[in-house]
């Protein structure tokens, strides 16, 4: 999946996340965290936001994460959200990612 453009979702509530991507001219993913739990559940997020990366093929990018908190599935949802937004796409393919 190739990014085009900036895209931001979520919040900054508490149990949210927001998170902001913006494409780079590289290959490489840039991936900034900031979690006021991020001592306890850092590798876990870490973990969650590249395995979605790596589904769509995504590369290229710098992706900033504000977390207050987030369920790994709020942060799934925030994270396919932003794809869709970011890129060309209309939806995400869910049947070719199970």
């Amino acid at each position: 999946m190739k990014i085009t453009r900036p895209a931001v979702a979520g919040t900054l509530e508490s149990g949210d996340v927001m998170i902001r991507i913006i494409p780079l001219d590289t290959q490489e993913i840039d991936l900034q965290i900031n979690s006021s739990v991020e001592k306890q559940f850092g590798a876990a997020i870490r973990a969650t936001l590249m395995e979605i990366l790596t589904r769509y093929d995504v590369r290229g990018v710098q992706l900033n994460v504000d977390d207050k908190g987030a369920l790994d599935c709020i942060l799934r949802a925030r994270l396919e959200t932003l794809l869709v937004r970011a890129s060309d796409v209309g939806a995400l393919p869910w049947e070719e990612c199970q």
